[in-house]
């Protein structure tokens, strides 16, 4: 009998190890913003030029996904759009995003955060740029 309940409890331990990852698996409710690319590098610029990239994403998430809000750390750079309406699961959007590079000189570095209903995720996108001087005309 001892033995019997020792079985028992082995069998019991191992079940619900098995159990708990099949749980841990499973996507959690809400949305989910997912980037194409979440990263953009313009490589070199000439001070003055402005330049634009369109960030893709999918809502990966079980339930509609609702943007609120775009934030930048910089006046030169600018979320042109982005969707106001709710994106349905499994459905897909583009943030516009523009760079002034007027007055700026060297490696740039910009994080845009999205503010929305997303879980489980960051929720930023950042591009980079090496702005160069402009080169005078010649007199």
């Amino acid at each position: 009998m001892e033995v019997m309940k020792r079985v028992l409890v082995l069998i019991f331990l191992l079940g619900g190890s098995f159990y708990l990852p099949a749980q841990s698996s499973k996507i959690p409710p809400g949305a989910i913003i997912t980037w194409e690319k979440s990263t953009h590098d313009f490589g070199d610029v000439f001070q003055g030029d402005k330049v634009e990239h369109v960030f893709r994403f999918t809502n990966t998430g079980n339930q509609d996904l609702v943007i609120t809000n775009v934030e930048v750390t910089c006046g030169c750079t600018t979320p042109k759009g982005w969707p106001r309406d709710p994106i349905p699961k499994g459905g897909s959007g583009e943030l516009t995003v523009a760079f002034d590079s007027a007055g700026k000189i060297g490696k740039q570095n910009k994080v845009i955060t999205i503010t929305s209903n997303s879980v489980g995720t960051l929720n930023q996108v950042m591009f980079s740029a090496t702005v160069l001087e402009k080169k005078q005309p010649n007199r």
